[in-house]
């Protein structure tokens, strides 16, 4: 059985989604289900999984460490993904009729990273297209933005723009043959933009669109930064592979046949349906 969430959203939370791209759910889930999560961290920087970025041995101080594609392996994932109606609050943000899991990411900023998120879209960086792709991030451990916490371009996700994806490390080589604007520079001329943040507690979650500008400041704060960010795909969404996006899911890997939707219950299983 796949639980619903057990919170309701207000006409007024469902509309701010609507029009910023972002909505802040404060203690979307019991600190327990976080807690797991938190712990589950320390097992992954002990021992990473198979689909791992970390930035331990850069010449910037600190650390981030990311981790993919856990839920088929980690039962405290598995459950948080599929038991904790994480997937329903995705839905009811986006007004699907269903969503299937795209990923899940665990993201730790160790204090004193230095290093930024830049500003970026997701949506390049991944072999889909659909207005309907979202990222539910929830809060294993407090943050404010001054530290770690996330920023947003208030209602980017309307500019019907559509960026190349680049390194996070500013390596070259990424996007030789994507066609695609180069990001803005945010950062340089933040006054010209409505920059929205979020303190978090523990159990908090940001749902956020997958066309919204988005980034993060280095850890400056003197906690490690836990989350976890599912990435959920709703009813107008196609399979589109291209130069440029997440090489870990290729035609290879999935049914889904390119224009069409990922109906493939094996890769991208159903989290949850009005059905």
């Amino acid at each position: 059985m796949i639980d619903r969430w057990h919170g309701a959203l207000s006409d007024e939370q469902i509309r701010t989604f609507a029009d910023d791209g972002v909505l802040h759910v404060p203690g979307a889930f019991d600190v327990d289900v976080v807690a797991e999560i938190a712990v589950l961290a320390d097992r992954q920087l002990a021992e990473p999984g198979p689909w791992v970025t970390d930035t331990a041995n850069d010449p910037e101080p600190g650390r981030l460490f990311t981790s993919r594609y856990l839920w088929r392996d980690e039962p405290v994932v598995h459950r948080f993904a599929f038991r904790t109606g994480v997937a329903g609050l995705a839905a009811a943000c986006m007004g699907s009729s269903s969503v299937r899991l795209y990923f899940d990411h665990l993201l730790v900023k160790e204090p004193g990273t230095a290093s930024p998120t830049p500003w970026h879209q997701d949506i390049p960086y991944w072999p889909f297209l659909g207005r309907s792709i979202c990222s539910v991030w929830v809060a294993c451990s407090a943050a404010t933005v001054e530290e770690s916490s996330l920023e947003f371009v208030r209602g980017s996700h309307r500019w019907d723009r559509y960026f190349a994806p680049e390194s996070f490390d500013g390596s070259a080589g990424w996007t030789d043959d994507f066609i695609g604007e180069p990001m803005p520079d945010i950062e340089g001329a933040r006054d010209d933009y409505d920059i929205v943040g979020f303190d978090v507690e523990r159990g908090d979650a940001i749902v956020f669109s997958a066309w919204i500008v988005h980034g993060s400041p280095g850890n400056a704060g003197t906690e490690r930064r836990v989350a976890l960010s599912t990435r959920w795909l709703g009813d107008d969404v196609v399979w589109h592979p291209h130069p440029g996006c997440d090489p870990t899911v290729t035609d290879d890997d999935t049914t889904a046949v390119p224009g069409e939707y990922p109906a493939d219950d094996h890769r991208f299983p159903v989290g949850w349906s009005a059905t």
